[in-house]
C-alpha cells in the first residue's frame, strides 16, 4: 500500500508531532503533503526519510490548491490519502475524491465549542459535515472526540476510534539526563519542579501554573512551548516576583540547542496540564510515561478509561463553580510538594497509548476503507 499524508502545516504541534510519530511506525510506503507552513516538522520528516511537499496555499480561500491536490494524488497513484486538521480535510477530501482515491481523515482536535483552537461556527461544522460524506472513514483520536462527531451527526458507522500514541521508551525516567538538565537550566538540584507542555495560548491556561507557583514559595516551575501568550505569560511571572523561578524554553527539540521534551520531563516532579478542553491530552500521557505524578483539568486520554487506571492522576476543576481552579490548582501542588518528589511507575494506561498498537490499529481501519471503496456500490448493497 502507498499512502499520501496531506496536513494543513507543519510547525510544531500536537497532531503534526503525531504525524512524524506514527510514519516511523507504520508499515506503508508513505508521503506527505502540507497545505502551507513547511516548518521544523517538515525538517524532522525529510530527516526520517520522507518526502514531503508544500502545496503553497496562498490563504484559507486558495480553491486552486485542490485540483493542484488532485493533480499530485493521481501523479503519485497512491492507494490511500489520509488527510489531519481542518483545512485539510475538507481541501483533501474534496481533492481525493476528484482523483478518484480513498481517502481517510483523523480528526485531531474537535472540541465541544472549538476546532483547533478557534470558536466553531455553523458554517464551519457545514462545510465539514459535507465534506466528511465525500471519504471512507474518519478517525477520532479519543472515545471523547468520537461521541462530538456523533452529536454533530457523522454517522456512528464511518467513526473509527484510534488513540494518539506515544513512545514509551522514549520518555522513561533517567537520572543522570534529570541532573544534567536542571544544571542546564540553572535548577536547584533539591528545589520541586513543575512541568508543563503545550502551545502558549489562552485555552492552555498556563497562566493558572505561574499563579500557583507564585503562591507556593520554593516551587519553581519550566514551560516548554512557544505561541502568541508567551509575552503576557513572561509579563505575568515578572508582576508576581516569580520571573527568576519560572524557566521559558520556548519550542524544545527542535533545534539541538536545548533540552527535549523527555529531558524536560525528566527534570521536573510533577506535570500540570490545566487546559479547559482536548481532544486527547498527549502531553499527559508521555508525562506519565516518564513516571510523574500529573494535575490536569481536562484529558479524555485519562478520562476515556475505566476509573482507577491512572493512580497518581489529581483532576482539578471538575465541580460547579470552578472556571478559576487556581486555588484546587494551588492546593494539589503544596500536597505533592508536601509529599516529596517521588517517580511512580507508569500506569497501565501508557501501554494501552503505545503508537506501535495505534499504528496497528491504524492500518485495520485503512485496510477496511480500501476493501469497501474497491467494491462497486451496487455489489456492497446486494452483500
Amino acid at each position: 500500500m502507498r499512502a499520501l499524508h496531506v496536513i494543513t502545516g507543519l510547525g510544531i504541534g500536537g497532531a503534526e508531532q503525531q504525524l512524524r510519530l506514527l510514519l516511523r511506525h507504520l508499515p506503508v510506503r508513505c508521503d506527505v503533503v502540507t497545505l502551507t507552513n513547511p516548518g521544523a516538522v517538515a525538517e524532522g520528516l525529510r530527516a526520517d526519510g520522507v518526502r514531503v511537499r508544500d502545496l503553497g496555499m496562498r490563504s484559507n480561500r486558495d480553491l486552486g490548491a485542490v485540483p493542484r491536490l488532485a493533480r499530485l494524488i493521481r501523479r503519485g497513484s497512491y492507494d490511500l490519502v489520509h488527510t489531519h486538521l481542518y483545512r485539510a480535510c475538507v481541501y483533501g477530501r474534496i481533492a481525493a475524491r476528484l482523483a478518484g482515491t480513498t481517502v481517510v481523515s483523523t480528526e485531531h482536535s474537535l472540541g465541544r465549542a472549538e476546532i483547533e483552537g478557534r470558536p466553531l461556527t455553523r458554517s464551519t461544522r457545514e462545510l465539514y459535515l459535507r465534506t466528511e460524506r465525500l471519504g471512507a472513514a474518519t478517525v477520532a483520536v479519543s472515545d471523547t472526540v468520537a461521541g462530538r462527531l456523533r452529536d454533530w451527526g457523522v454517522p456512528a458507522a464511518r467513526i473509527h476510534t484510534v488513540p494518539n500514541g506515544v513512545d514509551v521508551a522514549a520518555f522513561r525516567f533517567d537520572r543522570a539526563q534529570r541532573n544534567a538538565t536542571r544544571a542546564l537550566l540553572g535548577l536547584p538540584e533539591a528545589a520541586f519542579v513543575v512541568g508543563g507542555v503545550g502551545r502558549l495560548v489562552p485555552g492552555k491556561r498556563f497562566d493558572l501554573l505561574i499563579r500557583s507557583v507564585a503562591a507556593l514559595p520554593g516551587a519553581w516551575l519550566v514551560l516548554a512551548g512557544d505561541g502568541p501568550e508567551a509575552g503576557a505569560l513572561r509579563a505575568l511571572a515578572a508582576r508576581l516576583g516569580v520571573a527568576g523561578r519560572v524557566r521559558f524554553l520556548g519550542e524544545c527539540g527542535t533545534s539541538g540547542a536545548g533540552p527535549g521534551i523527555s529531558a524536560v520531563l525528566s527534570a521536573v516532579d510533577t506535570f500540570v496540564s490545566a487546559s479547559r478542553e482536548e481532544s486527547f491530552g498527549l502531553a499527559v500521557v508521555e508525562a506519565l510515561a516518564a513516571g510523574l505524578p500529573v494535575v490536569y483539568a481536562a484529558c479524555p486520554a485519562i478520562e476515556d478509561l475505566p476509573t482507577g487506571r491512572v493512580p497518581g492522576a489529581t483532576r482539578i476543576g471538575s465541580g460547579a463553580g470552578t472556571d478559576d481552579p487556581t486555588d484546587e490548582l494551588t492546593a494539589a501542588l503544596r500536597h505533592r510538594m508536601e509529599s516529596g518528589a517521588r517517580r511512580l511507575p507508569p500506569p497501565p494506561a501508557v501501554d494501552h497509548y503505545d503508537i506501535r498498537l495505534s499504528s496497528r490499529r491504524l492500518m485495520d481501519v485503512y485496510a477496511r476503507a480500501v476493501d469497501t471503496t474497491a467494491v462497486p456500490p451496487t455489489e456492497r448493497t446486494q452483500s
